[in-house]
């Protein structure tokens, strides 16, 4: 009987800390997670790190994949910078680990390992040409184009939520203004709620807030109980993301997007909307793609961290 290796996936997020045991066939194993201990800076992190990996590490696991939020050398195995994250500028975070375990370990971009993810277990699975965009905090991307998963130098391409799609925003976390991340995002679609509320306090949207402020997920429930404000929301989020996502196919002409993030929980309240101001947009030839959900979920990104790391060896 032959044995199969396993593999750990972490996904470093700008809150959350994820690590699992990934078998071959993307099935997890054992999942660890902890809020990231921002006040406590690098070394925090990378300690909780180790400690996670300890709790899932199994007695054949092989190799690490750390999936991580910013721009990084895959070189090196260095953290170039991670914009959510305090003092992660040139950080080597593949050597601590190997250090700290003894694991062979290997960093690639967040919505990259996302992106595998989806590609070889998820809804990617067998399309040679498509695209996964994360819509969350901000937006990342990655594409696969002819069977390939798009890199570029230094594995920085991708970056299409920093692409810009309209002259007057307010500011992106990049410190720029009209970015795609800036209006489409669900920090975006948070703030917007927000101002909602204020004029609406009567809304089924400011009563699901209650005190707190109003978020993401409270638009999309109070849009599913049919309330006007928040379904306004949803369509003029459709349009935000139509707008990015016309960008997108006539750069990569993807047979699917994929869709992760916690905006994509009311994609199929905003897919007629995006599909038809996608094709207002689009250039003769180019045709809406089939636009879906992750099916892998949260997930994605573990489990593309550990396809990489295995890939990787």
């Amino acid at each position: 009987m032959v044995r199969e290796d396993s593999f750990i996936g972490i996904d470093l997020g700008g809150t959350q800390l994820r690590v699992a045991a990934i078998d071959a066939a993307g099935r997890i194993l054992d999942r660890r997670a902890a809020p990231v201990d921002r006040a406590g800076g690098v070394r925090a992190v990378i300690g909780q790190m180790e400690a996670l990996i300890a709790k899932v590490r199994r007695p054949d696991t092989a190799v690490v994949g750390i999936g991580v939020p910013g721009a990084f050398d895959p070189g090196q195995g260095l953290v170039l910078d991670i914009p959510a994250l305090a003092g992660w500028t040139a950080i080597p975070l593949a050597t601590e680990i190997e250090a700290r375990t003894g694991l062979p370990t290997v960093l690639e971009n967040d919505a990259k390992v996302a992106a595998l993810g989806e590609w070889r277990f998820g809804a990617g699975r067998g399309i040679a040409d498509f695209a996964y965009l994360t819509i969350s905090t901000g937006i990342g991307g990655a594409f696969v184009v002819g069977d390939r998963l798009v890199r570029g130098f230094r594995g920085l391409a991708g970056e299409v939520g920093h692409t810009r799609i309209t002259d007057r925003s307010a500011p992106c976390s990049c410190g720029h203004e009209g970015c795609w991340e800036a209006v489409a995002s669900g920090t975006a679609l948070a703030r917007a709620a927000r101002m909602a509320v204020d004029r609406q306090p009567r809304s089924r949207l400011a009563a699901l807030a209650g005190e707190a402020l109003a978020t993401g997920e409270d638009v999309t429930r109070a849009a599913r109980e049919g309330c006007p404000v928040a379904l306004t929301l949803l369509r003029e989020e459709a349009v935000w993301l139509a707008a990015g996502l016309v960008n997108v196919q006539h750069a990569f002409s993807p047979e699917r997007v994929v869709l992760g993030g916690g905006v994509s929980q009311a994609l199929d309240l905003m897919l007629a909307d995006i599909r038809e101001a996608m094709r207002r947009r689009l250039l003769p030839g180019h045709e809406v793609p089939d636009i879906a959900s992750s099916k892998l979920g949260d997930d994605a990104g573990l489990i593309g961290a550990a396809v990489h790391a295995k890939e990787s060896r």
